[in-house]
């Protein structure tokens, strides 16, 4: 079997998946892209098992069943922040979110001090 096709073609999907990373501005494509890499991850790791004679055998499938596990938790994980960046923001642009926000409130401990004291946090 000639490997040419299938690294090709991972190629490929990886490059694609940089792309999208790198320029798209919503974040549920962010995560698409994301899968794009992490796929192309995988047909390399089972196209190289089946080239290479390794001295475990299937040892690139039982990776990529690991990178596929990793892959569901990051999508779990990923659209439960999305979510709650929506809910938020009401907007899910990578590009709109503030990196350093100041906090809401005061600290639960101040607050707790200044009800007890009476005094007036802002």
């Amino acid at each position: 079997m000639r490997p040419v096709v299938p690294y090709v073609t991972a190629a490929l999907l990886f490059g694609l998946g940089v792309y999208g990373v790198l320029r798209r501005r919503n974040a549920v494509l962010v995560l698409m892209a994301v899968e794009l890499m992490l796929n192309a991850v995988n047909l390399i790791l089972v196209t190289a098992d089946a080239t290479v004679r390794a001295a475990l055998p299937h040892a690139g499938q039982v990776f990529a069943l690991f990178v596929i596990v990793l892959a569901a938790a990051e999508i779990g994980v990923g659209l439960a922040i999305v979510l709650q960046l929506y809910r938020l923001r009401a907007s899910v642009a990578v590009d709109e979110v503030p990196l350093t926000e100041p906090p809401a409130g005061p600290p639960a401990e101040q607050a707790g001090r200044a009800m007890t004291t009476g005094e007036v946090t802002r």
